[in-house]
């Protein structure tokens, strides 16, 4: 069974399984993206970045090339677990593109229900975490992100490098949503980030989905 946790200094969950529901949820996940029937639709190959980033998160985990244990969380019996670490803004905005993607072909009801057993548990570590910033943390992953948005990886990008230099713990959780306003449609911090990919953009003559983050590699090498 999937299930998550969150991660100590609460940068995001630990999701783990058996090797077998790896494989299984990757299987689901790859029906939702780098379908080359949609590379016309704007905005389609950039939402195959982020959920790409995320697919081989969960690829590598079923390898147990990431966070291996003996057992569960919840259990003492023996049967080996695996898992890997995602921080809020990257499962968040994960969830978000395949939901979007999700209209464009055709899903069952083993889709839909995987999909809410994984939110299920996501809204479960963020409770267990922190319940007050919960509260103000929840709309984004059940509707206020821009989904339709052409730039959702750019934008994840911009919020999780700002999330990662806060160094993590309860206050940095509870200023995320704050971070996450980036990606309400229209907002004065959506339309600053919009105008400042464009400028760039511009400035090395390329499509703002050509652009490259420089993020500091080293805000990332701390204790998740």
């Amino acid at each position: 069974m999937i299930y998550a946790v969150p991660t100590k200094k609460g940068l995001g969950i630990e999701i783990w399984g058996t090797r077998d529901d790896f494989e299984y949820i990757y299987e689901i996940i790859s029906k939702f993206w780098n379908n080359e029937s949609f590379y016309h639709v704007k905005g389609y190959e950039d939402k195959n970045k982020l959920i790409s980033s995320f697919s081989y998160e969960i690829r590598k985990a079923s390898y147990g090339s990431r966070l291996t244990k003996d057992h569960s969380h919840y259990s003492i019996e023996e049967i080996p677990y695996v898992g890997f670490k995602i921080s809020w803004p990257h499962i968040v905005f994960s969830i978000v593109a395949l939901r979007y993607n999700m209209r464009m072909v055709d899903s069952n009801k083993a889709d839909i229900a995987t999909f809410l057993h994984l939110e299920y548990w996501i809204e479960l570590a963020m409770e267990n975490y922190d319940s007050a910033g919960t509260k103000k943390l929840l709309p984004y992953l059940n509707g206020a992100v821009n989904a339709g948005n052409e730039y959702l990886y750019l934008f994840m990008r911009h919020i999780n490098a700002s999330f990662f230099e806060m160094n993590g713990g309860k206050n940095s959780f509870r200023k995320l949503p704050d971070l996450m306003r980036v990606s309400i449609y229209s907002s004065e911090e959506y339309n600053d980030l919009l105008n400042f990919l464009q400028s760039e953009a511009k400035k090395y003559n390329c499509n703002i989905e050509d652009l490259e983050l420089s993020d500091d590699d080293k805000i990332y090498e701390i204790e998740w």
